[in-house]
């Protein structure tokens, strides 16, 4: 970064890529962006970002019958928004559905 502050696409892309990186050689897929959070507090984008990796799909049989879909991990990328470097990749986990 040249020291200019991100907007909103800017650090989610940069939390996708870096994500895909991170986790390239797991075979991740469905990557996509679920919640961004600006904190003026610290000056960082806290992006979450969900994707699936093959361990997480259902077995064939059960997909050919519609019950249920791949689970997926979510992961909070916090990123510094004057110099874009990733602070921390953490798991995010959902309340379950009532």
């Amino acid at each position: 970064m040249d020291g200019t502050n991100m907007d909103v696409r800017e650090a989610a892309h940069a939390a996708k890529e870096y994500l895909i990186d991170l986790f390239d050689g797991e075979g991740i897929t469905h990557v996509g962006l679920e919640e961004v959070d600006f904190d003026e507090v610290t000056n960082e984008w806290k992006i979450t970002i969900g994707f699936s990796r093959p361990w997480d799909h259902k077995n064939v049989l059960t997909q050919a019958l519609g019950e249920g879909r791949p689970a997926r991990s979510y992961k909070v990328v916090r990123i510094n928004d004057e110099s874009g470097a990733v602070i921390s990749v953490k798991d995010r986990v959902l309340a379950a559905a009532e």
